[in-house]
């Protein structure tokens, strides 16, 4: 899959620009803050429907203008695919695929697939569990839609039931079992396909990390829930006193865990920078190997300045690693051109370089 051009109108901090990439290499230099990571941002926009780093789209809308849009051609298998995006303020967003717009915004999820590494991903570390239950989520739902109806659901029948909860006068327990049913109906089928998931996704995920690290240390990833040692109907219905004390359920899969361990500790405790950067980045990749075997194409791949806090010889593993034919259309953000250069020089592969400066972008 290939992303041709890009048409950007008012996002973030971006006024006007219209790009065409390289089918392999496309690098945005240029300070901090000047809208390089809204390039990608934008990218990450027309794939999920939604920005990476501001949920509240009225946001992106540039100041003092009244609406966005974005626009992006594709190539998925020698099909052309035409994507827009158009926002006003104080209106619902307009999703359209070739001029045809979606009823639901979920269909379009899947059809665009595409992996993100940014500075943002170190709360996957920081923030531990539910971060990595979304991870998770996020990857599975790019290929799976009938999991993310699941997820849906269960999330809509644990707000009810939160809501429950949280009323002072006496609620009948009829109500509560009716959202309960729905709880572990749902949270089964999230716990199995996760189950599944971790365990086909963990070894590839070794892989990366062993490759990267020069097979230094050991890294491991277990999924543990609930759903492995309780019945769930039954500890929903058991703890419904105490959740009320507490206000919220303290049952269900929005409880499960994936458990991060380096030479067999919690890599949150006894990480370095250079071990926490090299895990998130093989947790990425390792992303991206999975979602291509699903989808039987390259997703995008975009690298935000990756390369902090990484020694030289784990920058030169990665470069090797993305320079191989598994991978397909890069985009690379960096805010230094002479590390840029020796990056293209070892990776021996066509690209094209953007300067990027107050959200103007030149070629």
């Amino acid at each position: 899959m290939r992303l041709e051009s890009l048409s950007i109108l008012n996002y973030k901090n971006i006024t006007e620009a219209n790009l065409l990439f390289s089918p392999k290499i496309n690098c945005f230099i240029g300070d901090n803050g000047m809208g390089k990571t809204n390039v990608l941002d934008a990218i990450y926009y027309l794939s999920f429907c939604k920005s990476h780093s501001n949920p509240i789209d009225s946001q992106n809308i540039m100041h003092e203008t009244e609406f966005f849009m974005l626009q992006g051609k594709y190539n998925i298998h020698d099909s052309e695919e035409e994507i827009y995006c158009g926002m006003k303020r104080r209106q619902k967003k307009q999703f359209k695929r070739n001029k045809k717009e979606y009823e639901r915004l979920a269909d379009h999820i899947g059809l665009l697939p595409l992996v993100l590494v940014s500075p943002d991903d170190s709360v996957l570390i920081s923030e531990g569990s539910d971060e990595r239950r979304k991870f998770i989520d996020g990857v599975i739902s790019q290929y799976d839609h009938i999991y993310l109806e699941h997820l849906l659901n269960y999330n809509n029948a644990l707000q009810q039931r939160n809501a429950l909860l949280k009323q002072e006068q006496m609620i009948d327990a009829a109500l509560f079992e009716i959202w309960e049913e729905k709880m572990v109906y749902h949270g089964t089928a999230i716990y199995e396909k996760r189950k599944s998931f971790v365990t086909e996704f963990v070894p590839i995920f070794q892989e990366y990390y062993s490759n990267i690290s020069g097979d230094n240390e050991k890294i491991t990833l277990t999924y543990q829930s609930q759903h492995d040692v309780k019945d769930i109907g039954q500890s929903l219905s058991a703890t419904r006193d105490r959740d009320k004390i507490l206000g919220y359920s303290t049952q269900g899969i929005h409880k499960d865990e994936l458990e991060m361990l380096l030479d067999n500790h919690p890599i949150k405790r006894i990480g370095s920078q250079g071990q926490n950067k090299t895990c998130l980045i093989s947790l990425k990749l390792a992303q991206f190997n999975f979602l291509k075997r699903i989808h039987n194409l390259s997703p995008l791949l975009l690298l935000d300045d990756i390369f902090d806090k990484l020694d030289t010889k784990r920058v030169k593993q990665i470069v090797e690693l993305v320079s191989g034919e598994t991978f397909g259309q890069i985009f690379i953000t960096d805010t230094n051109r002479e590390h840029l250069d020796q990056l293209l020089y070892q990776l021996d592969r066509d690209a094209y370089i953007f300067t990027v400066e107050n959200g103007n972008i030149a070629q």
